[in-house]
This record gives structure tokens, C-alpha cells and sequence, in this order.
């Protein structure tokens, strides 16, 4: 059998193709035109080539899982939880979707950062289960954490944190470290979770009040007090289905507690005075803390009255406004239970951070409190929100509207008729 080099010559040498092409002939009892016999040479290098290619990606492969086991000896990984703070600004919230990079989300850069710096291996990415990663809340877009917590299997390398913020953009940071048990999960052994909201106290100010004075405006004693008062009401166990959607009253899962709510006393940033209201409960429902401030605002400023919140409570769907995203922080993540029965033992570190609190404050003034400053200036979303709460109805119930609106309807029917 001819060589395929050879061959090869052969086609192209009209002297030595006769005998080469009919002795190739001969020998595999077939007959072929040149043309036939030149694209079955053709198909069999591009084969070779596949098969070359094939080759290179199982080598890179075989490498690649030769590395990981290294890695995998050297580092062995455990479970732990790390502490990351963030500025939500520019992201669509905290939970990752895997297979669609339109909308960045912080687990995105964070799994990003895991992987180059070899904290986990790289088919993790894509199958989070395979590190058991949970995190504490879901924040959603546009809200910042200043004290969020993620459970995950990882190698423990050196310099753990220094090598994992070098590859975060400078608003999302490693702040905290700890191991944790084989079993913790940072969602279900969470007791409780701390939220703050900065806000301009131009929210509280009376309706009437020019918007155009904004800055100008300051927030005195007494209406402090009677925002801190309507705050206290929540305190307790409630059913807050009126305070997300698509929650009806009998879901269970409606009824949420409360262990504390209140404003701080305001302060000045630049010309502007804001103030941060601070609230604490075992768990709270999309858009709940929002709805929860939105109410009271509406009621501090005239728009409702203060047996709404009563109301609200109840089986009745309530109109209840939601107050802009922007100022939402998650503070801190409590766990309490866990600390008692794992604190003390010797073996497992307390999940507490006070070692980290000047790390946590830095954060803050850095990258939280001036993005929430510098966009309210930029968008007045406080603002521009303020201008819809005389839309809802405070005093009647969906069920008081649906009639309404259908006596309405009624009386114009007759009128045409």
C-alpha cells in the first residue's frame, strides 16, 4: 500500500500517476477518478485532525484534573464561612443565575474571585451545589451589605482573603473569615438578621413642603419621636402578607417577627440631612422592610392614618406603598444558637464579629454611605417616590375598590344610556 505522502505525489506527477494510481487500484479492488480518490485523502487528514485536536483537549482535561488533585492533597478543602461586604450599586442583587451574564449579580464576581484564586476548582462555577454554597439573605438590586454571610467548601490556600479580594472590584470585599461544622449552612443557621435604611429626612417632612427646599430641610424632635412610636408598632409577630406579593393571609409563612425597629437621631451629609433607621427580625419577605417604612412615611406625612398599619394586619389587602431600594443595607446576620452550642467547645470558633467592626465601619464610609449619598443627589429617588403616595388609597380595602370602581362603571353606563 502506497503512503499517504507518497500518494499524494503521485496525484500531482502525471509520469508516475498511471502506474502509482493502478497499482493503488489494484491493491484495494476499487475503482476511483482522481477527483474520488483526492477528496477521500482530503477527509482523512481533516479526521486526523479532529482526532489531533480530541487528543489535546483530553490531555488538557487529563492535566487539568492531574492539577486538582494536587490542589486537592495540598489544600484540602473545608467548610467555611466568609464575611463580604458590598455596595449593591450597578448590580441586579445578591443570587447568582447561572447562564446569564446580562444581569451581574455579587455572586457572580464573588465565584469569579474563588476560582482564579484557586479556592475552588473551576467546574465549581457553574454547579454551586458541588461547594454547598448558601448565603445568608437574598438581597435584591441595588441593595448593599455591610455584613453578609456565605457558607461554602473551599481550599483552604494561603493568604486566603488577601488572594480573594485581589481579584473583587474594590466595592465587594472579603472582610472575615471563620471554619465552621462539616453541617453549618449560613441561611438555616441564621437566628436573625439586622437591616439598616438611609434615607434623606425629607421623607418625613410635612406634604405640603416645597421638594425644591429638600436640602434645606430638618427634622425636628417631636416628629423623631412620633416616627420612632409608629416604628415600635411592628415590634412582635405579625401577618405581613399586605407587605410582599403574592402572599395570601392564611400562608403561614406570612407571619413574621419583629424584635426591633427606630430611627436614629439625623445628621448631615454635605448640605443634606439624612437619618438611618435600624430594624432586626428572625426573617423578613421581599420588598417587606421597604413596605414596612413606606407606610410609616405615608403616615407620618399626612396621607394615611395611623390605624392602617392595624388594618394592614389583617385579612384585607391593604394599598401599601414601597419605599425606593436605594439606603437598604443588610447590617449584620445573627447566630445565636449556633454560638451556644458550638461557641464554647474548644473546637469551633464564635461566629461573631467584633474583631472585624473597624473593618466593617471603614467599608461603609468608603463605598456605602457615599453611594447612597451621591445617587439620591444624582436620581432623587426619594423624591421622585414621595410624588406617587398621594396615588394609593390608604382607607379602603381591594375588596372596598373593586366595589367602588364597579359603581362607578355602573353610574356611567346609566348615564349613557
Amino acid at each position: 500500500m502506497l503512503k499517504i505522502p507518497h500518494l499524494l505525489r503521485a496525484l500531482t506527477n502525471p509520469q508516475l500517476l498511471h502506474f502509482n494510481y493502478k497499482g493503488f487500484q489494484h491493491r484495494s479492488r476499487c475503482t476511483m477518478s482522481q477527483g474520488e480518490l483526492l477528496t477521500t485523502m482530503s477527509t482523512k487528514r481533516v479526521n486526523e485532525e479532529a482526532i489531533s485536536v480530541e487528543d489535546e483537549q483530553i490531555t488538557k482535561k487529563v492535566k487539568l484534573e492531574e492539577e486538582n488533585v494536587d490542589n486537592e492533597k495540598k489544600y484540602p478543602k473545608k467548610k467555611v464561612v466568609l464575611l463580604v461586604a458590598y455596595s449593591g450599586k450597578g448590580y441586579y442583587g445578591m443570587q447568582r443565575n447561572t447562564g446569564t451574564s446580562q444581569f451581574r449579580t455579587i455572586e457572580d464576581e464573588l465565584v469569579s474571585a474563588l476560582i482564579k484564586s484557586g479556592c475552588i476548582p473551576e467546574n465549581h462555577g457553574d454547579e454551586m451545589k458541588k461547594m454547598s454554597f448558601q448565603r445568608c439573605a437574598r438581597t435584591d438590586k441595588g441593595v448593599s451589605a455591610a455584613g453578609q454571610v456565605v457558607s461554602l467548601k473551599l481550599r483552604l490556600i494561603e493568604d486566603i482573603m488577601e488572594n480573594i479580594n485581589k481579584h473583587l472590584p474594590a466595592q465587594i470585599r472579603i472582610l472575615g473569615f471563620k471554619r465552621v461544622t462539616q453541617g453549618f449552612n449560613s441561611k438555616n443557621n441564621c437566628d436573625a438578621r439586622t437591616y439598616s435604611y438611609m434615607l434623606p429626612t425629607v421623607a418625613f417632612a410635612p406634604k405640603d413642603y416645597d421638594t425644591q427646599k429638600s436640602a434645606a430641610f430638618r427634622l425636628d424632635p417631636e416628629t423623631l419621636t412620633r416616627a420612632n412610636s409608629l416604628f415600635s408598632l411592628y415590634k412582635g409577630t405579625h401577618n405581613f402578607h399586605n407587605f410582599t406579593s403574592q402572599k395570601s393571609p392564611q400562608d403561614p409563612s406570612a407571619r413574621r417577627y419583629i424584635t426591633e425597629m427606630s430611627c436614629e437621631e439625623p445628621f448631615l451629609s454635605g448640605d443634606s440631612e439624612f437619618a438611618v433607621i435600624t430594624v432586626r427580625g428572625q426573617s423578613f419577605m421581599l420588598h417587606q422592610i421597604r413596605k414596612m417604612i413606606g407606610l410609616v412615611i405615608a403616615v407620618i406625612k399626612g396621607y394615611a392614618k395611623e390605624e392602617v398599619l392595624e388594618r394592614s394586619w389583617g385579612n384585607d389587602k391593604v394599598d401599601i406603598p414601597r419605599a425606593p431600594g436605594l439606603g437598604l443595607v443588610l447590617e449584620r446576620v445573627h447566630f445565636d444558637r449556633y454560638n451556644q452550642r458550638f461557641g464554647g467547645d474548644g473546637l469551633h470558633q464564635r461566629l461573631d464579629w467584633a474583631a472585624e467592626e473597624e473593618s466593617i465601619k471603614g467599608f461603609k464610609k468608603a463605598h456605602i454611605y457615599p453611594s447612597i449619598v451621591d445617587t439620591e443627589s444624582e436620581e432623587r429617588s426619594m423624591i421622585s417616590w414621595m410624588a406617587s403616595l398621594p396615588i394609593h388609597d390608604y382607607e379602603a380595602s381591594a375588596a372596598d375598590r373593586r366595589e367602588k370602581d364597579q359603581k362607578q362603571e355602573n353610574d356611567v353606563g346609566n348615564e349613557s344610556d
